[in-house]
Formats: C-alpha cells, sequence, structure tokens
C-alpha cells in the first residue's frame, strides 16, 4: 500500500504488536463474551498487517465475510438490553462497541476496496503498476480500468471521510491516555493502579490501530 518500505515496516509492527496483545486477552479472558471480543480484534489485527503486503488475497470473500459478522456482533452488544450483562453495559461501554463495530465494518470494507483490481477489467496497455505491496500507482491504475469516473470518485470520498473519522478517534484516544495519565497518585493504587495500566494500555492500542486505519483509508483516497 505505501511505496515506502520503513512506513510499511512501522505500521505492519503496530498491528502485530495489537494482535498479539488481543490474542493474549483472548486466552486470559474468563467470559466468553470476553474471549470472541478479544479474538476477533486479533483477527482484524491479523488481517490488516496481511493486507498491508497484499497477502491472503485468495481469502478475500471469507475475510469481508467474517469481519461483517464481527461487526454485526459488536452492534448486537451495543443495542442488547442492560439484562445482559456479558454484553457492552453503561453508556462508555456501547459506545466502545459500536466503535468496535464501526473498525470492523471498515476493515471489512478496505478488503473490498482492495479487491477491486481483482475483480475489475483489465488496465489499459501501458498503465503503471506494481508486483509488490498495495501501491498507490497500482490503485490509480485499477480504480481508471473500473469505468465510470464516479465510481472512483464514490471511492475515493468514502476513503476521505473514514480518513477523517479514524483520524479523529486516534487523536481522541490520545486525549484520554493524557488525562488518564495526569490522575495523581493517591488515585491510582492497588486494583485501580493495575486497572488504570490496562486502561493506558487500552487506548495506546486504540489510538494506534485508528492511526494504521487512517493512514491506509488515505492511501486509498489519493
Amino acid at each position: 500500500m505505501f511505496n515506502t518500505p520503513a512506513l510499511t515496516w512501522t505500521l505492519t509492527l503496530v498491528l502485530v504488536v495489537g494482535g498479539i496483545h488481543y490474542a493474549l486477552q483472548a486466552i486470559r479472558s474468563r467470559r466468553t463474551t470476553e474471549r470472541i471480543n478479544n479474538s476477533l480484534h486479533a483477527l482484524m489485527h491479523t488481517l490488516m498487517a496481511a493486507m498491508l503486503w497484499d497477502a491472503a488475497a485468495s481469502t478475500t470473500l471469507a475475510q469481508i465475510a467474517v469481519l461483517a459478522a464481527a461487526a454485526l456482533w459488536f452492534i448486537i452488544q451495543a443495542v442488547a438490553r442492560p439484562q445482559f450483562r456479558s454484553f457492552c453495559a453503561g453508556t462508555r461501554d456501547r459506545l466502545k462497541c459500536l466503535y468496535h463495530s464501526l473498525t470492523m465494518a471498515a476493515a471489512a470494507l478496505m478488503i473490498a476496496m482492495m479487491a477491486i483490481p481483482a475483480i475489475a477489467p483489465p488496465a489499459p496497455t501501458g498503465s503503471a503498476t506494481t508486483g509488490s505491496g498495495m501501491s498507490s500507482h497500482g490503485h490509480h491504475a485499477s480504480t481508471s480500468a473500473l469505468g465510470p469516473a464516479t465510481a472512483s470518485l464514490h471511492t475515493a470520498a468514502l476513503a476521505i471521510a473514514l480518513t477523517v473519522i479514524f483520524g479523529t478517534a486516534a487523536v481522541i484516544f490520545l486525549i484520554l491516555l493524557l488525562r488518564r495519565h495526569r490522575r495523581p497518585a493517591h488515585q491510582t493504587t492497588g486494583h485501580i493502579q493495575a486497572t488504570g495500566h490496562s486502561a493506558r494500555l487500552d487506548h495506546v492500542l486504540e489510538a494506534g490501530g485508528a492511526a494504521v486505519m487512517a493512514l491506509m483509508f488515505a492511501t486509498l483516497a489519493v
């Protein structure tokens, strides 16, 4: 996707670290719902990392189906009645589930958008394409072969909108991280301190994941 190997490796590292964290959380989780949620996050991070290197293209439809199902799963948790305490409870948790549903749906959409070159008509002779990774030049060649110019315009507009959304999300998570970091020491002792450390780590991973999504959608928008 990116012409700069250093940036590709950096984003891959962020996604891999996040995927490992969620996989470990899934193993340690005692509740079935938490185990499923963390497993889905680990899977999404893995698929996004693979997307950076244009890997696993043969399983595109399966990836989209799984991520779409994951998005629906988080929506169900967000709108579930309060009696279902294993699902998202409280306004903050429901908002978190809605955001996670958005990330899953956005990941599925990105995979679908990157699959366009595989289903589009052959590009005209002399089009600039690259054989490795998902470069922006390859994206331009694929969208030019789709036919109507409005299709590519709509795709670019959607990518820009998602870039703004996830860029904003990254900033919000960073603000939450800074606010929690500035909390007085006497309020972060014992169990509260351990909980706060876990929350800070979650904010770091959420901010990193949102930033990666924003950069990837920005690449699709140009």
